[in-house]
């Protein structure tokens, strides 16, 4: 087995691609968590690389996939909002697998909106943001009625599952669950919607395992992607993960009894945030929660996230079983993360920490030696697309915005590393023209850009206020430093890094070439 791979190894091995959606970064035992448990993933930790400064490029799910698949930062890939068409120009990680001869199969979903440019008007997809990323063979789409998953729990004998809304299920029989404690949904934790999608992955697992003992000659190994909506809301898990944690164990959230003057914009999005997006049923305002409710919500997402750590050991049991285990890159991450009290919010938005940090793990069997290693360095979801295609055996765009991280993974101490990430944040409502109205401006402005490096986050809103933050001082992000004095230069040299930021990745689908007299040079 080699010590690591490098972009010239031809290597077709099988690619396993798991997302859990809207998972913290912290969330790991393996990250040094002092109350979650995650035996499985830091089984798998033990086997690969764990990049602890992971982050998404930006949020809710839609946008934060697109980065993830096409290798594109929003301002280029421009998926701004859940609905927002995917331009069909953009390659992704999906279509870039075909051309190495894999066949990449989906177990979820990617929530990606097709160009509306290549469909008639009446062409169904343009009537849901939970379309299939081209390229990919949906062997088991699951979608936001959770259809797929009720029927299968019919035939495990549970009555009136597909009636109703899909976050009926989630409600227990004594009714809606608020305030929060954590009572345990009607369903069991071997019919969890995570445990219905591992047992469709091992089914289809055992196909690939005859489909090879045939072939004579297999070049090309698997690709699927396994992609979970837990520990995304409605929290709600079953028995015993259910009262697993204690809400009084909770550590105390970040920006907790901080009352500094609010951002209009945390105003804004704190006067829309519902209880029911949580907890299926609940009335109100997630405001209306005391510190002692959202504890106890933590409590329960705590035991969501080991739930599904639970089904990837049978995932990984699979593998080994199949004789597949040390043939198979795997990676685990995440779409965004979750505020999970942190500032008093729920759910993923705008520019704090919580929303973006997200784990990142990746095993890759032929670098035994970087097997147990932690990576300091920033990393985000951009880099995943490079990397796994160069893994694969294959070329990564000239044009991407991320870069492979094959380098780190390898060890290598000398590369030239990027010092900060940055993400943005969307939120025009093209639509009902909500926030539009609400700041009295265009869609275009309805958005942030963020830079944060190891001292500095700065918050560039194009039409509101900034906002910058010593995150050595505070890291919690409680104290803007905009208007102070002392703090004027850095606030400059953040805006200066940022416009640098964009200014190197503006769209080089063709700004990397030229026509000639010799024909057509590029520069990758």
């Amino acid at each position: 087995m080699s010590e690591g791979r490098n972009n010239t190894q031809a290597q077709h091995p099988n690619v396993l691609l798991i997302t859990a959606d809207q998972w913290r970064g912290d969330c790991l035992s393996a990250a040094g968590h002092l109350q979650v448990k995650t035996p499985n993933l830091d089984r798998l930790a033990e086997r690969g690389v764990l990049f602890k400064n992971h982050f998404a490029n930006a949020a809710p799910c839609s946008p934060a996939r697109a980065c993830l698949y096409t290798g594109l930062y929003q301002m280029n890939n421009r998926v701004c909002m859940n609905g927002s068409p995917l331009d069909s120009r953009h390659d992704t990680l999906a279509k870039s697998f075909r051309r190495l001869g894999y066949e990449p199969t989906l177990f979820g979903y990617t929530d990606q909106t097709e160009d509306p440019r290549s469909a008639h008007k009446n062409d169904p997809a343009l009537r849901t943001y939970e379309g299939v990323l081209p390229g990919f063979y949906a062997r088991a789409r699951v979608t936001e009625d959770q259809m797929l998953w009720r029927s299968w729990l019919q035939q495990q004998g549970y009555d009136h599952v597909l009636t109703g809304e899909a976050a009926d299920l989630h409600v227990p029989a004594t009714g809606v669950d608020d305030p929060p404690s954590g009572k345990a949904p009607v369903y069991k934790a071997e019919h969890t919607d995570t445990a219905f999608l591992v047992g469709e992955f091992t089914r289809w697992l055992s196909e690939q395992q005859v489909e090879s003992s045939e072939a004579e000659s297999l070049s090309t190994g698997w690709f699927a992607h396994m992609s979970f909506l837990r520990p995304h809301p409605p929290f709600a898990v079953p028995a015993p993960f259910n009262d697993m944690y204690n809400a009084d164990d909770i550590q105390p959230f970040k920006g907790e009894g901080n009352s500094a003057t609010e951002h209009p914009f945390l105003s804004y999005t704190r006067s829309r945030a519902a209880k029911s997006s949580f907890i299926p049923g609940a009335k109100g305002l997630v405001s209306d929660w005391s510190n002692d409710d959202l504890r106890r919500i933590a409590a329960i997402y705590y035991g969501m996230c080991t739930e599904v750590d639970a089904q990837i050991g049978l995932l990984l049991d699979a593998l080994e079983a199949a004789n597949q285990l040390d043939n198979t890159v795997i990676v685990f991450t995440s779409d965004h993360g979750e505020q999970l009290g942190d500032h008093a919010f729920l759910g993923k938005f705008g520019f704090y920490d919580s929303s973006y940090h997200i784990p990142l793990i990746i095993s890759d069997p032929a670098t035994t030696r970087s097997h147990g290693c932690v990576v300091d360095a920033f990393t985000e979801a951009v880099d995943v697309m490079p990397t796994l295609l160069n893994i694969a055996g294959g070329q990564a765009p000239a044009q991407l915005d991320g870069r492979s991280l094959l380098p780190l993974i390898n060890g290598d101490n000398k590369l030239a590393w990027r010092n900060s990430v940055h993400w943005e944040y969307d939120f025009r409502d093209v639509a009902a023209r909500t926030a539009e109205q609400h700041f009295g401006i265009e869609s275009q402005v309805c958005n942030l850009s963020v830079m944060r490096s190891r001292q500095y986050k700065y918050v560039h809103f194009a039409a509101l206020p900034s906002l910058l933050f010593d995150l050595e001082a505070d890291p919690h992000e409680t104290r803007n430093l905009m208007n102070e004095p002392a703090y004027h230069s850095v606030a400059i040299d953040c805006a200066e890094e940022l416009l640098s930021w964009r200014a190197r990745h503006l769209d080089q689908s063709l700004a990397l070439s030229r026509v000639s007299n010799q024909g057509l040079v590029s520069s990758h």
